[in-house]
């Protein structure tokens, strides 16, 4: 093992020689720094992350033209797909989120239109393999799991409009509050719909104990994961605040959403409570405000229309799998903006019926 695993760094440092040597000799002068500085930064080291000089390097083109900044995601993106070497692919995916949360505007704004198409896997490494060693393999894991994670990282920074945890985003707390507090039900659920599912994502990470204990790289990927986690601890925090102060105007649709989303969120607390050690404060509150509100609503379902939720739930199981993509409010309800006041003739529905269907 010890010779295999010799002979394979050797060769990933030849390659690597082998690459830059190329780059020096085929690219533009104008784009020498970057190719040297990206391929320095995704080299075959399976150990350590990318150097933050090579990165700050790749960064800083984000500074020049579109044009320029679009020449650096197409060369980052070029380069994780056509990699079969999962080290490479991980500090591919690194560089990306790196420019998720320290990059500039320009360059920001040409990863989110990448590729002009969008959707599911548009990283294609759903099915990336790298069976070359032992770690190799086991990284492939993260390199699967990490790519789709940074898809659904891409996916709720446009349905926010912002990147979250980004350094850029320095929106304060009471500007916040006030922005969010014009929002519709139907923008608010969304948005908390797609934040949970982020937060669903995290919880998929490969159970790879060896792998996370003992190598930078994977450590590197976690310490951005936490940080993205903390953040959307946040964006729910105030969105599910606000929902709080409209309780007593939501109508049925917007009840059963906002309570299918908390339930659905509950799930998985177990899973990231292990993020958040040290955080002990915060996530009290946070899992408190959460449990608050869908009992609350929960409770004031009182049993009038009991087919309805019926209907209600079965058409939410049939859209379970579209949940990635944009929802779609499904009672049919008009959905305004907020209101204190109770709206006269709304749905409500029995505890018991509820929990029958696992809503609370």
């Amino acid at each position: 093992m010890g010779h295999t695993t010799k002979m394979r760094d050797i060769i990933g440092l030849i390659k690597d020689k082998a690459s830059q040597s190329k780059a020096t000799l085929l690219s533009k002068p104008s784009n020498l720094s970057l190719q040297l500085a990206l391929l320095r930064a995704t080299n075959h080291d399976p150990f350590n992350p990318p150097n933050d000089k090579n990165i700050a390097t790749i960064l800083s083109y984000g500074h020049s033209s579109r044009a320029t900044a679009s020449t650096v995601i197409e060369a980052i993106m070029d380069r994780l797909q056509s990699t079969g070497n999962s080290s490479v692919a991980l500090k591919c995916l690194i560089t990306v989120h790196h420019i998720v949360k320290y990059g500039s505007f320009i360059l920001q704004d040409q990863l989110s239109v990448y590729p002009s198409n969008g959707g599911r896997n548009y990283l294609k490494l759903s099915n990336f393999r790298d069976n070359s060693s032992s770690i190799s393999w086991e990284l492939s894991s993260w390199v699967r799991w990490y790519a789709k994670y940074v898809e659904t990282l891409l996916f709720v920074s446009r349905v926010l409009g912002f990147f979250l945890a980004s350094s850029s985003n320095t929106i304060d707390k009471d500007n916040q509050e006030e922005k969010i507090s014009s929002f519709m039900n139907k923008d608010l659920l969304k948005e908390i719909v797609a934040l949970v599912g982020l937060m669903e994502e995290i919880c998929k990470r490969p159970d790879c104990l060896h792998v996370e204990g003992t190598i930078k790289l994977v450590d590197k990927v976690m310490g951005f994961v936490g940080e993205d986690y903390l953040s959307a601890i946040n964006e729910v925090t105030v969105r599910v605040s606000e929902f709080k102060e409209r309780l007593s105007g939501l109508s049925f649709g917007d009840s059963v959403e906002l309570v299918c989303a908390l339930k659905r969120l509950e799930d998985f607390k177990e899973r990231l409570l292990v993020l958040s050690t040290g955080k002990k404060s915060l996530m009290e509150s946070f899992w408190g405000l959460v449990s608050e509100v869908k009992d609350r609503v929960g409770a004031d379902m009182v049993s009038e229309d009991e087919g309805k939720l019926v209907n209600w739930v079965r058409r939410e199981k049939v859209s379970e799998s579209a949940r990635f993509g944009e929802r779609v409010l499904i009672s049919g309800d008009s959905v305004g903006f907020p209101s204190r006041r109770p709206r006269q003739g709304s749905f409500s529905y029995s505890r018991e019926l509820m929990e029958s269907y696992s809503l609370i």
